[in-house]
């Protein structure tokens, strides 16, 4: 038997193990690094499906120029325009998902101005992004980034970012809206409809709105400031244009933000479309003269992202949330909101 190491051997020994778990540590995070797994669509040859899955990703490479290397903290989910992918020719066999994301800024481009490591920030990923925003580190040019106010909590900033801007882009630079104008917003219980509703009042404007269901009634009726007239579509009863003609005497609304129209007549419409939506005819017939219709599409002004945080911030917007879920169960829950099921915004908490 060997004799027994003396202090300065045990001094050795123990400086020698310290550097082993380094490295093994080290060793350990960079092979979860390279299993890092991201959400992304798959669609069938028919272009009908879609189906989600988890891939492992590699290891991010050396944040460059103008871009920022993020750690995902939420990732809101949204419906994914397909129609517009493809005629952007920006189809592929796995698409990324996930784009209005929250998090800490982790490394920064030799170019970033804006931000510096352990900064808070949110905002929109582009398109054309190689990475999911359903993931937990991404990298996202720094324009498309603001800073999240303290505090905004991570789900309200990445479950509001989108919808707010769609809202100000359609009221503010799309129609116009000034203090006094009359609004419709139709389907206001859905996550942009409150944000659009949100917005409107807080502009001075004067709000109608319509409901799909009698729950959906109800969260209208409670909000505040208090909405003109709720239109409950939900019994087939309720006329829009006859009901906002009423409301406007006979005037005639000034601005109507749309969820959706019927461009046909019922017969002709199919069925899986059949929702309790008005006709294009209904929509001419309640404008009032010199109004605005805004019809809902992807039209993202990244440069009022700064502004919508500062009205989430200040309590302008309320968004409404679900409960934040875990990334394990994104690839379910992006199904639901898939098939527009959900009424509350899906977030993913990191």
């Amino acid at each position: 038997m060997g004799a027994a190491p003396g202090p300065e051997g045990a001094g050795s020994l123990r400086k020698d193990w310290k550097v082993a778990v380094a490295k093994a540590q080290a060793v350990g995070a960079g092979r979860r690094q390279v299993t890092m797994k991201g959400l992304y669509f798959q669609q069938s040859s028919t272009n009908e499906e879609i189906t989600f899955v988890f891939q492992e990703r590699e290891n991010l490479p050396a944040t460059e120029d103008y871009y920022v290397k993020l750690q995902v903290k939420a990732c809101a989910l949204s419906q994914i325009n397909t129609k517009l992918l493809a005629e952007m020719k920006m189809e592929k066999d796995f698409f990324p998902v996930g784009r209005e994301v929250a998090g800490i800024v982790l490394d920064v481009g030799s170019k970033v101005s804006f931000f510096q490591p352990d900064d808070e920030v949110v905002g929109i990923l582009p398109l054309d992004s190689e990475d999911p925003g359903l993931c937990e580190v991404v990298r996202v040019h720094e324009h498309y980034l603001v800073h999240k106010p303290e505090k905004v909590t991570w789900a309200e900033a990445a479950g509001t970012i989108r919808d707010g801007v769609q809202a100000y882009t359609a009221l503010h630079y799309l129609s116009h809206l000034s203090p006094g104008k009359s609004v419709l917003i139709m389907d206001g219980a859905s996550a942009l409809g409150t944000i659009a509703i949100q917005l409107a009042h807080h502009r001075g404007a004067r709000v109608i709105s319509t409901a799909c269901s009698l729950e959906d009634k109800q969260y209208l009726e409670r909000l505040r400031p208090s909405l003109a007239r709720v239109i409950d579509l939900s019994n087939g009863k309720a006329h829009v244009a006859e009901s906002c003609l009423e409301e406007t005497g006979g005037l005639g609304v000034d601005i109507v933000l749309d969820a959706g129209v019927r461009l046909y007549s019922k017969d002709d419409e199919p069925a899986v479309k059949l929702q309790p939506l008005p006709h294009k005819h209904d929509i001419i017939t309640l404008l009032g003269v010199g109004g605005h219709w805004v019809t809902t599409e992807e039209n993202l002004q990244l440069r009022i992202l700064k502004d919508v945080m500062e009205k989430l911030s200040a309590g302008v917007f309320r968004p409404q949330l679900d409960e934040p879920i875990p990334l394990y169960e994104a690839k379910v829950s992006m199904e639901v909101v898939q098939k527009n099921q959900g009424r509350k915004k899906q977030v993913v908490q990191f």
